[in-house]
């Protein structure tokens, strides 16, 4: 069993920045890959970014690409967000999720975290 538990969301403006946190326990996740989707209402849940712990890999969305940039710091069993240039299209509930292998589909991961919100103001 794996525990996500993330925080770090809020208000920002357009064009502002934030961090999310995803904080890991329980059993064996760092053998999982960690990741970051996202979703609006209205909309499907839809991936941001992943990072393997077992390396420097990491994968994004075409949308955040040079903006988001994932990482994690393998003392404290925490994987971040670095979210930069935000737009209003980037709101929405960000949740933290673990799984066997890197995907974009969300059914490949196995763990979520309750998710944060992310509210920008343009």
């Amino acid at each position: 069993q794996v525990q996500l538990v993330e925080s770090g969301g809020g208000l920002v403006q357009a064009g502002g920045s934030l961090r999310l946190s995803c904080a890991a326990s329980g059993r064996s996740f760092r053998s999982n890959t960690m990741g970051w989707f996202r979703q609006a209402p209205g909309k499907e849940r839809e991936f941001v970014a992943a990072t393997t712990w077992s390396s420097s890999n990491t994968y994004y969305a075409d949308s955040v690409k040079g903006r988001f940039t994932i990482s994690r710091d393998n003392a404290k069993n925490t994987v971040y967000l670095q979210m930069n240039s935000l737009k209003p299209e980037d709101a929405a509930v960000h949740s933290c999720t673990a799984g066997p292998i890197v995907s974009e589909i969300s059914r490949a991961y196995a763990y979520w975290g309750q998710g944060t919100q992310l509210a920008v103001s343009s």
